[in-house]
């Protein structure tokens, strides 16, 4: 019963977020650890984006049995009650964002917000009726690393605003090879993803774009004197694999391996990001420095 439990809440998503609220967490502090919020960060942020995934499961548990992925899952096998799921997503949610209002009352905020966008306007509303709703989505995956980073900060400035940048462009191309890897469960679901609505060459094109943008963005932690150079280096070479990765999706014959291949590619792009911009804060004096060099 406990791994049902735990099961519903989808860890595997749970621990990705979290190396992303280090990244922002430590990216603010500069190094620093306060070890009592820091614990209260990661344990607000998990309950939270936990009771979003149970209440995810509740809702597309209808169209979770459609998909060969999602129909072994808990709730589509009956293995927990639709009533006793929605009380333990409530109590996960209450208990994540009272610790996170501890912590300071913007990471609360945020946090709600987050969870509104995912439960309320990506899973109940858009999901179903428009190819935006990835988009939509997109701002609910890219909350937790900047709640990490206003735990510290107490305040949404241009380090938070440039995070949020880097994870919403992050998710639209990782989002998009999961449809295009997974095109017939979500063709059975009828749910009008990208490449499901409009094709999956129109789909390439926009992963080619996201990624540029993506690009661009991850850089502006440096010369925003956020970041230092060693993780400027190591986000170009990211973004120039991730970039060659996606333009050779135009001449693959297969286009489901390519796209698994692009998504594996997405997780470490994404995590040597996280994991660099917590190591790497020499921060205020970086970006003025490169700037000079590249003056």
């Amino acid at each position: 019963m406990l791994k049902r439990y735990l099961l519903v809440t989808k860890p595997g998503i749970i621990f990705g977020n979290l190396i992303s609220v280090v990244g922002g967490f430590f990216l603010a502090s500069k190094g620093s650890l306060e070890l009592d919020i820091f614990l209260a960060t990661l344990v607000g942020v998990s309950l939270v984006i936990a009771s979003g995934c149970v209440f995810n499961n509740y809702i597309d548990r209808d169209i979770d049995c459609l998909m060969e992925r999602t129909r072994n899952r808990v709730l589509v096998q009956g293995l927990i009650g639709p009533r006793a799921s929605l009380g333990y997503a409530t109590g996960l949610g209450v208990v994540g964002v009272a610790l996170l209002y501890w912590v300071n009352p913007l990471s609360a905020a945020l946090g709600g917000l987050g969870f509104v966008v995912y439960v309320g306007l990506y899973t109940l509303w858009l999901k179903r009726r428009s190819v935006y709703g990835t988009l939509v989505g997109s701002l609910s995956g890219a909350t937790p690393p900047v709640i990490g980073y206003c735990a510290v900060s107490n305040e949404f400035d241009s380090g938070a605003l440039i995070l949020l940048l880097i994870f919403s462009l992050w998710q639209m191309p990782h989002s998009y090879a999961i449809a295009i890897f997974r095109f017939k469960d979500y063709q059975a679901a009828a749910i009008p993803v990208l490449p499901v609505k409009k094709g999956i060459a129109l789909t390439k094109s926009h992963i080619l774009r996201y990624i540029m943008a993506f690009a661009l963005a991850t850089v502006m932690l440096t010369f925003s004197g956020h970041a230092g150079l060693f993780y400027f280096t190591v986000a170009t070479l990211v973004s120039l694999i991730w970039l060659v990765m996606a333009w050779k999706g135009f001449q693959v014959t297969d286009d489901r391996v390519w796209a698994r291949q692009l998504f594996i590619f997405s997780i470490v792009a994404i995590t040597s990001l996280s994991l660099m911009m917590s190591v790497d804060v020499q921060g205020s004096g970086m970006g003025g420095e490169l700037f000079t060099l590249l003056k």
